[in-house]
């Protein structure tokens, strides 16, 4: 496609390039191993407990990655065996991640608060061989581990970050607060361990070809049960060298900055953004395990003075409604970008008049890898979601199948580009549902695309209900909630949330008079994490239905 096919091109900051390239790097841990080796001397990652606080430098983070690398490569997984990753926002996260790339295995990034019965689904579907798993959350592992492919388990510990007395003391305290349940895996290794024994031997590094798979990451897609999205080193490179493009007015200062990262490194946002784009810059990434203790997290903010800062709608509009937050010095803030749900333009508004700095607002997805588009630093249009970013193309397509150009009608939103996935993991069918013919991905996203070729979202052709951020699917919702005993007929919607955006609101026909609400919601808090777990429960005596018996979610919408 041709450049001039993109005419948001002329929207474009002086010293933002059109394309990036990769050429100077040969696959994404190549890229790791190059910066955790350039920036060495540098603090690269800390976690806040409490009081206590754990940095890593980048050296420490190679060495400790080189030797879960070389743990793992001992326990005889091949190479490509699929090692998924169950921990919260803690310095282990980052050297268990570049270690199971190191040993050329595929990092499956999985939600730590899932179920068992949500773990189940994604380690079978992604055949996962081996899982580092947080202790705080090894109940539910336990639940179904024989139900699933993994034969080798990493558990790490809160405290385990720190070691010695005070981590053990710190682990006496989160298990005397029930906040890790008893769990018995017998042929688990400590993370503590597993470094000590991997530390021994060196691992073997792989040769990765720019086109091999690097993660699968998991997501909805446009409908039904959770896909694993296929990403691989071009994917990923390409996007950070997109949002490292972006980054050009910014003054970023390689070694000096430090990044505030509240999202769960889980999430595809926060994994790429985060985790994996600020290490081309030798910044320090401050992770916070839990963002939703707004005080804690002011006083994370106040002691670390980040100059860089990820987050979403929610997490904004907390800290504007905080006094304390708002009488700290933020003179530091340099960049601050908001993602994975809409930025509300009052919130984006109250933020500048605080900060002095506009909240960027971007578009992406998981199949994106993520980022498809955002506000340019200096041309911020509260309301839109920005222009495509370098290398990206994107075009609206209407329900007649043409094309609409700048300024004309709605359509659906879809993107080409080197982000863009290979495909959903052992999916066909539904990969070839979510690609047109001519080889763009169909977002599922109603917009339009002003004249200047900044872009507006305006609708959802999908069901996908959005819950602060997080993608959550009704075809689930309502398949977990029909196998209840009680349930004859279940429905299930999205309702405007003003602290979520949207909340799961579900209508339940019952099969068995005797079922009450609080039976139901104890069955949801079972079998669905907790942004899943619906907000809002109504019975019914029936469901609208069209003609052929198809439940109207449409008109259940309409209604609320």
């Amino acid at each position: 496609m041709a450049t001039e096919d993109r005419f948001w091109l002329k929207s474009y900051p002086e010293n933002v390039p059109h394309d990036v390239s990769i050429e100077q790097h040969d696959s994404l841990i190549g890229f790791i191993d190059e910066n955790l080796k350039k920036f060495e001397d540098k603090a690269a990652y800390t976690c806040f407990i409490g009081n206590n606080q754990k940095t890593l430098s980048y050296l420490e983070v190679d060495k400790g990655a080189a030797a879960i690398a070389s743990y793992l490569q001992g326990l005889g997984l091949k190479k490509g065996a699929k090692v998924a990753i169950m921990l919260p926002n803690i310095v282990q996260y980052p050297v268990a991640l570049f270690g199971i790339m190191r040993g050329g295995f595929i990092a499956v990034n999985t939600n730590p608060l899932y179920t068992s019965r949500e773990i189940k689904h994604q380690f079978n579907d992604a055949e996962v061989e081996a899982v580092i798993i947080a202790e705080n959350f090894a109940h539910e592992l336990q639940k179904v581990l024989a139900q699933t492919p993994v034969k080798h388990i990493i558990t790490a510990s809160i405290g385990g970050m720190f070691g010695g007395f005070k981590g053990w003391l710190i682990n006496k305290v989160l298990k005397f607060k029930g906040l890790v349940p008893k769990f018995s895996l017998p042929n688990a290794v400590t993370f503590r361990k597993a470094v000590l024994i991997g530390g021994q031997k060196r691992y073997k590094p792989y040769k990765s070809d720019i086109d091999d798979m690097v993660c699968i990451q998991y997501t909805g897609g446009t409908t039904g049960v959770a896909k694993g999205a296929v990403l691989t080193n071009q994917n990923l490179l390409y996007n950070m060298e997109q949002m490292k493009a972006w980054l050009g007015d910014a003054d970023i200062k390689e070694g000096r900055e430090v990044m505030l990262t509240p999202l769960p490194m889980y999430h595809i946002f926060s994994f790429t953004v985060n985790c994996l784009c600020m290490a081309n810059f030798g910044a320090l990434s401050v992770l916070v395990p839990n963002p939703r203790d707004i005080p804690g997290l002011v006083e994370v903010i106040d002691k670390t003075k980040p100059s860089l800062m990820s987050g979403v709608n929610t997490l904004f509009n907390a800290l504007l409604n905080n006094e304390q937050f708002r009488a700290l010095d933020l003179s530091n803030l340099k960049f601050v970008i908001g993602g994975a749900m809409a930025i509300q333009g009052p919130v984006a508004k109250r933020w500048k008049e605080l900060t002095g700095n506009d909240l960027i607002e971007g578009y992406g997805m998981t199949e994106t890898a993520p980022i498809i588009s955002a506000n340019p630093l200096g041309k911020v249009q509260v309301g839109t979601i920005g222009l495509p970013v370098s290398s990206t193309y994107v075009r609206i397509m209407a329900e007649n199948g043409q094309v609409q150009g700048p300024g004309e009608d709605r359509g659906e939103i879809q993107v080409k580009g080197p982000q863009v996935m290979k495909g959903y993991y052992k999916r066909p069918e539904a990969t070839a549902e979510v690609f047109t013919q001519d080889g763009w991905l169909k977002t599922g996203d109603v917009g339009i695309m002003q004249e200047d070729g900044y872009l507006k979202i305006v609708d959802r052709i999908k069901d996908m209900i959005l819950v602060s951020g997080f993608n959550v699917y009704p075809n689930e919702i309502e398949d977990v909630i029909a196998a209840h005993p009680k349930v004859l007929e279940v429905a299930a919607i999205g309702v405007s949330d003003e602290k979520s955006t949207e909340a799961v609101k579900i209508f339940v026909v019952k099969k068995d008079a005797s079922l009450t609400e609080a039976e139901l919601r104890s069955y949801n808090s079972a079998n669905f994490t907790g942004y899943k777990k619906p907000k809002h429960i109504e019975f019914r005596n029936e469901l609208p239905k069209t003609n052929v018996g198809k439940i109207l979610r449409r008109a259940l919408r309409e209604e609320s």
